[in-house]
């Protein structure tokens, strides 16, 4: 009994590491595809639930796709209510699994099919191009899953051969609704336990087909995984804001109740089933596909239902997860969050939050330049309040850029594609130039600060002079911040270049005027300081122009 128990747990481990495998490979050969269909197919409810269902299909794993949608409704990629169609989407998209587990599971010898799989992709990840090297892991992991699922139909065994393994699951049948909250109950637990609805349908369907349960008792099991699914995406959104978390409760809201009104009707539906669908439901062979068409008959009903009511759904989950009192949104990043081994990875789409996330650094160091300019132009104002912001956020800088820095590490640590580590290395160096021009924007703050505090006066017009230089390098930060969302062509690059030799000319001009000035002595600690804040400017114009070239480096 224990060397039957251990090859089914052995087996349930082939299979969710081949499912894992597949879907990062996936994920890598189409990771800008899965973001582009974000992006492009939220219009409406509609095509959030196309989107969400060609992402399960895509991924094979409803449980990666609501972390992934949880993901992206953190990032602001998406708002709650474009969530929630595309997480209808998702309990349609892992039907698929069913019905290929029904088609292919029982009635073929998978090792037939597996093996070729793996022999494939393994001479594929032998290819100079990143593309098909991905496409090969692909292979491996649907082949490692097809293994998986045929050690797990070889490793349980039928009822006849050993009677005593699974006799507590004969002991809760018959018992009318009583059992059906029962293994409703089960399919939670199972659910929750294995951290996949693809995995534990396909225990269910396993277990069927070795007749161990019936039709019926199958049917509860179902339903019981798909509020044990939703687990996955709530544990996802601890580690999120407070849209992520209403999504999550969302999923949750939605799945139960299809749930609760499948409860009401359960055997008048599972017997349309039955009707629907040719066969015996209590015979084995014919079971998978009746529960197959269960699932995806019940979910497709559920959406039915529930699509003309995605603002009641947004509103009620928005009531189970309020704002926190004096919650305000702000750029520091603090809510980056990695620590999270047990969910599953999904490098690829995390890397929107972490693009998020140095959009907000970009839009920081700018408007630190702008408050610089505000302090030095107002020198009959008490700026203090102001300055102290400037250096707060200057710290803040410090602790996004270290945060980011982290995730984007973490993210690396999913076997990213090369174009997407090639993606990583050069947000970790803008990240860095971004944090330099934070660190120029403060010395101009204090340079600033200690010109009024120690009464430095510059000749008339050195004000209206920092005014003109300050122009081109607060229009080169809203350059780079523009080019952070779209490709950097060669146009872009001679653009920034010559926005350069625009500050490095009226740099020079200025600094030789201030030299000549200079030879009155009176004037030397004055001028001085004025070329301090000219060099300060001048080198946020040079990590700008560092900025748009790394930029460029991205495929």
């Amino acid at each position: 009994m224990l060397t039957t128990l251990l090859a089914i747990f052995g087996s349930l481990g082939l299979f969710l590491y081949g499912m894992k495998v597949m879907s990062e490979g996936l994920q890598k050969v189409s990771g800008e595809g899965l973001r582009a269909l974000v992006t492009n197919m939220t219009r409406n409810r509609f095509a959030g639930i196309v989107s969400g269902t060609l992402m399960t299909t895509l991924v094979q794993s409803s449980s990666a796709t609501t972390v992934m949608i949880v993901g992206f409704v953190n990032a602001r990629l998406l708002t709650l209510k474009q969530s929630i169609g595309m997480l209808m989407g998702a309990n349609l998209g892992t039907t698929t699994t069913f019905w290929m587990i029904a088609f292919v599971g029982f009635k073929f010898n998978l090792s037939a099919f597996a093996l070729p799989c793996i022999g494939i992709g393994v001479a594929m990840i032998f290819f100079r191009r990143s593309r098909v090297r991905d496409s090969g892991e692909s292979f491996i992991g649907f082949g490692i899953l097809l293994l998986g699922l045929n050690f797990l139909k070889d490793s349980v065994p039928d009822v006849e051969s050993n009677p005593e393994i699974f006799q507590f699951l004969a002991d809760w049948s018959g018992m009318g609704m009583g059992s059906v909250f029962i293994f409703m109950f089960f399919g939670i637990f199972l659910t929750i336990m294995v951290q996949s609805s693809s995995v534990a349908g396909a225990i269910t369907l396993t277990l069927a087909a070795k007749g161990w349960i019936g039709y019926e008792d199958a049917a509860a099991i179902v339903l019981g995984e798909n509020i044990g699914t939703t687990v996955t995406a709530n544990i996802a959104a601890l580690a999120g804001g407070t849209e992520s978390k209403r999504a999550a409760r969302a999923h949750f809201l939605f799945n139960v109740f299809g749930v609760c009104w499948m409860l009401v009707i359960f055997y008048p539906f599972i017997n349309l089933v039955a009707w629907l669908v040719p066969g015996d439901p209590n015979v084995p062979i014919h079971m998978l596909f009746h529960l197959a068409l269960f699932h995806s008959l019940f979910n497709l009903i559920n959406v039915g239902i529930l699509v003309g009511f995605v603002d009641k759904l947004t509103f009620f989950a928005t009531k189970m997860v309020r704002d926190k009192k004096g919650q305000a949104e702000s750029l520091d990043g603090e809510h980056l969050q990695f620590e999270a081994a047990n969910l599953p990875q999904t490098g690829e789409i995390n890397l929107a939050e972490a693009e998020r996330e140095v959009r907000n650094m970009a839009e920081l160091t700018r408007a630190m330049f702008r408050g610089f300019n505000e302090v030095y132009e107002n020198p009959d104002v008490d700026m203090g309040p102001r300055v102290k912001e400037l250096k707060a956020m200057e710290e803040r800088s410090d602790r996004l850029a270290f945060d980011i820095t982290q995730y984007l590490i973490y993210c690396t640590s999913s076997r990213l594609s090369r174009e997407r580590l090639n993606e990583v290395t050069v947000m970790l160096r803008v990240i860095s130039e971004m944090e330099e021009i934070c660190d120029c924007t403060l010395n101009l703050v204090k340079l600033a600060e200690r010109k009024y505090r120690k009464k430095r006066v510059l000749p008339t017009g050195t004000q209206e002079a920092i005014r003109n230089f300050s122009g081109p390098v607060d229009q080169f930060m809203g350059f780079y911040i523009q080019c952070l969302t779209k490709k950097v062509t060669s146009a872009d690059i001679e653009t920034a270049n010559q926005l350069e030799n625009t500050i490095d000319a009226s740099r020079k001009k200025l600094r030789k005027e201030a030299v000549r000035r200079m030879s009155d002595p009176a004037n030397i600690k004055s001028e001085m300081l004025y070329i301090d804040i000219l060099n300060n400017i001048e080198s946020i114009g040079d990590h700008s122009l560092n900025i748009l070239k790394l930029l460029s480096q991205i495929d």
